[in-house]
């Protein structure tokens, strides 16, 4: 069952999916909508979940459930997978990559391959302070708090 993304509490589970480029506004609305239309038929053994999205920067897609009121199960999770790889498939993007890091370069959101963000980093490219995007947060609440980080806040301070 959808419900509003701001009304989860911030123990909800999160799953984050991030684009190897920015979705125009018209792509945007269309998996917008797939989105919703996924939640509301998501379910585990049989039992909806109480789940939402949110969309960020036009190139992160966030998925969320509030797991005290039905956990997810192996099978929700492959069909979330499942979804995911449609949109990959029907956008012609990356969403499952996770060997890529996204950051910010001013007020553009940059997008690179985990290699030539170490590359960046050892030339002095992005520092410490480069806002980074840590998709490997888990809840609503650490997203809120640790998602857009300086790199030395976030598991990408090894670089440096």
């Amino acid at each position: 069952m959808y419900v509003d993304f701001n009304t989860l509490p911030e123990e909800s589970k999160i799953w984050i999916y991030q684009s190897n480029r920015k979705f125009t506004d018209e792509e945007l609305q269309e998996i917008e909508t797939s989105l919703e239309t996924f939640i509301n038929e998501w379910s585990a053994h049989g039992t909806g979940l109480q789940a939402s999205f949110i969309t960020k920067y036009h190139r992160f897609i966030i998925l969320a459930i509030d797991q005290s009121v039905q956990a997810a199960t192996g099978c929700s999770i492959d069909s979330s997978v499942n979804f995911i790889q449609s949109l990959e498939k029907k956008y012609e993007v990356d969403l499952l990559d996770k060997m890529n890091v996204t950051f910010k370069l001013g007020e553009h959101i940059a997008y690179k391959p985990l290699i030539d963000f170490k590359k960046m980093a050892k030339e002095k490219a992005v520092s410490e302070n480069t806002v980074v995007f840590n998709n490997l947060v888990n809840t609503i609440g650490e997203w809120q708090d640790f998602w857009e980080v300086p790199a030395k806040e976030s598991w990408h301070n090894r670089f440096f």
